[in-house]
């Protein structure tokens, strides 16, 4: 693209946020008394065993209450727990003491056995394997008093007991459920209860018989739209009450950053605990040569995507876990280098008369990935057509999630949100493996996340880090990072804060530290 023409693009672009923003004058309000949160997603499983979406995990969590819970800080609070885990000498039991005087939305009491029977029913049935990997067994010592105890000591332990994916559910009404999923209703201890279910609408009310405290609002409903135009025309006119990040699109999320600094919208934000990355499958033709992988990390020039792609919004990364988490401060991913690139290339067998043809994949649902896949491609060719080229395949992300694992595609665009704000939760989904052959895992994380790549070293290196705690911990994490990196399976790109905006009649919006909306907090002034 020529000069004149780029500029050209970028005058359309702000003028179209500049005609969004003008139109907010135009706004009205909702009669609605309760609280409406809007979002794109549909909710397809109120399983905490089976939902791994954001916007079902935003869901569970009013529903249910974890153990413990991360706050803004970083800190441990105990939530159903009474106080802090106290950990064996040999790190391999767990004893929780557990608040009486607790029930679930059916009336049945929350007890340590209550606890034990959801974490065993997860390690049966539940999709994240990597959570309740190193639990070997869950006791109801005492009516109050649940034992865990682990197959080998772990520090992420403590993490883990703020899953949501381990909400506790209600034996009673689960005793049909044990073996299998219950998509469309969920009873857990939380502040509020299911009222209604669809996959595109849901209304919840706050539980008479909480805990933990009053609700700050009459309830929620969550609706489902269509587009991110839907939802940015739903929020200006005063259709919806609170919008969800996840849902727009970058020049939305830009639109309403401003509006809120106007002070014409509320705006929230939470931890960065979302970030962006391509696989690459190691184990095809064209992918398995490691010296045109690491070619392709040095290609992509992050910080001119993170400009022309999300206005800024998705900050450039170099790693695989967010920078708040701390072990990324000197990072072994390399930066936009085109001779260093152009000379691995050529290392590899390629440029002049030949060059490699890469299939990149992007989620046809999801706007950054489809604009990001361009601008690489228009990026390739303006600095590396003699040795690379591009070809685009959109396809809608269900389909992608379902045919990873069977290595349909040679580079994808992913994102991952870990379960809980530790460094584990994020280097263990993305590379952890059971069986190795050479370099290929043949089953483990690396599998379900498409890449297919593995290596001794980092599996000892991430199981060491699990007998370690502190600075010794994120001395090991890093290297494991450091051995990601050039193993050059993955390319991570960005990571995104979560963020919120309100109505000025509501409160501000508050975010928890494993960047959960905290949604029985929000008042309505005209409630």
């Amino acid at each position: 693209m020529n000069l004149v023409g780029y500029l050209l693009k970028l005058v359309f672009k702000f003028s179209a946020v500049i005609l969004l923003l003008s139109q907010f004058s135009c706004a009205t309000k909702s009669n609605f008394k309760g609280i409406i949160v809007a979002s794109k997603g549909k909710i397809e499983s109120l399983d905490p065993a089976q939902a791994t979406k954001l916007l079902a995990l935003q869901l569970i969590s009013s529903l249910g209450d974890t153990l413990y819970r991360i706050d803004s800080q970083g800190l441990l609070v105990p939530m159903l727990a009474k106080d802090e885990p106290e950990i064996s000498k040999d790190g391999l039991s767990i004893s929780i003491p557990l608040r009486d005087n607790i029930f679930f939305h059916d009336g049945t009491k929350f007890n340590a056995e209550a606890m034990a029977f959801s974490i065993r029913r997860f390690k049966r049935i539940g999709n994240l394997t990597y959570i309740t990997k190193s639990i070997s067994s869950v006791d109801a010592k005492e009516e109050f008093l649940l034992r865990i105890n682990l197959s080998k000591p772990s520090s992420s332990i403590k993490g883990l007991l703020t899953s949501i994916n381990l909400t506790p559910i209600s034996p009673n009404s689960y005793s049909k459920y044990k073996d299998k999923f219950l998509i469309n209703n969920f009873i857990g201890t939380g502040p509020y209860k299911l009222k209604t279910y669809s996959a595109e609408r849901q209304t919840i009310e706050p539980f008479e018989n909480y805990w933990g405290g009053e609700v700050k609002n009459s309830g929620i409903t969550f609706v489902n739209f269509t587009n991110s135009t839907s939802l940015f025309s739903a929020i200006k006119t005063g259709q919806v009450d609170v919008l969800l990040s996840n849902s727009v699109e970058d020049v939305h999320s830009f639109a309403l950053k401003n509006l809120s600094q106007r002070n014409l919208l509320v705006q929230g934000e939470g931890p960065p605990m979302e970030i962006g990355y391509i696989a690459f499958r190691t184990n095809s033709d064209i992918l398995k040569n490691k010296n045109i992988r690491k070619a392709l990390l040095f290609s992509l020039d992050r910080d001119l995507i993170s400009k022309q792609v999300s206005y800024g919004l998705r900050e450039p990364l170099k790693s695989i876990t967010p920078p708040f988490l701390g072990i990324n401060n000197n990072s072994p991913w390399p930066d936009y280098n085109v001779e260093a690139a152009f000379k691995l290339f050529k290392e590899a067998g390629l440029c002049n008369n030949k060059k490699l043809t890469l299939p990149l994949t992007f989620r046809s649902n999801v706007p950054s990935d489809k604009l990001l896949a361009l601008k690489w491609q228009q990026q390739v060719n303006r600095d590396l057509s003699n040795c690379l080229e591009i070809s685009l395949n959109g396809v809608e992300s269900t389909t992608i999630y379902k045919q990873l694992s069977e290595g349909v595609f040679e580079a994808v665009i992913l994102d991952w949100t870990g379960d809980y704000p530790d460094p584990y939760a994020y280097l263990a989904p993305l590379l952890d493996c059971i069986k190795i052959k050479g370099e290929v895992c043949v089953d483990g994380e690396a599998v379900t996340g498409g890449t297919f790549w593995a290596n001794e070293a980092l599996q000892e290196s991430l199981l060491r880090s699990e007998l370690l705690i502190e600075e010794e911990r994120l001395q090991e994490l890093r290297k494991v990072e450091k051995l990601a990196a050039e193993g050059a399976a993955l390319l991570p790109i960005w990571h995104l804060k979560p963020r919120v905006w309100t109505r000025n009649n509501l409160s501000k919006p508050e975010f928890d530290g494993s960047g959960r909306l905290l949604l029985k907090k929000i008042i309505k002034g005209n409630e």
